[in-house]
């Protein structure tokens, strides 16, 4: 799981700030640094579902931004989807929402 917490930030930062002829967001930028694996792993660990839909949510403001919104319909869809992670109560019931978020970013990359 903690993979696809980090690839859905991955995902969403790329999203925000990558610029085309620019060099590509990597893992081990500095702008990951609150978003890598290990700080994922340690909520997860924790059972810490809040911390993990704050760190989520902050990546999913950031790509909701750039695909211009709620009124746009990439926007609408990516809400659509993060409302559904935002409802989950126990880790258990991550998987499936994160997946299909990260799967969504990823096809709109």
């Amino acid at each position: 799981m903690e993979l696809h917490l980090e690839t859905v930030a991955l995902f969403s930062l790329k999203l925000a700030y990558e610029a085309e002829g620019s060099s590509p967001i990597l893992r081990d930028d500095l702008v990951m640094g609150d978003y890598q694996r290990d700080v994922f792993e340690l909520l997860v660990r924790r059972g810490d579902v809040e911390g993990i839909q704050v760190k989520v949510d902050e990546c999913m403001g950031l790509a909701l931004e750039a695909l211009g919104g709620v009124d746009k319909p990439l926007g609408r869809e990516l809400k659509r989807l993060i409302d559904e992670f935002e409802s989950i109560q126990t880790i258990d019931q991550m998987n499936t929402p994160l997946i299909a978020i990260k799967d969504y970013l990823k096809t709109v990359l």
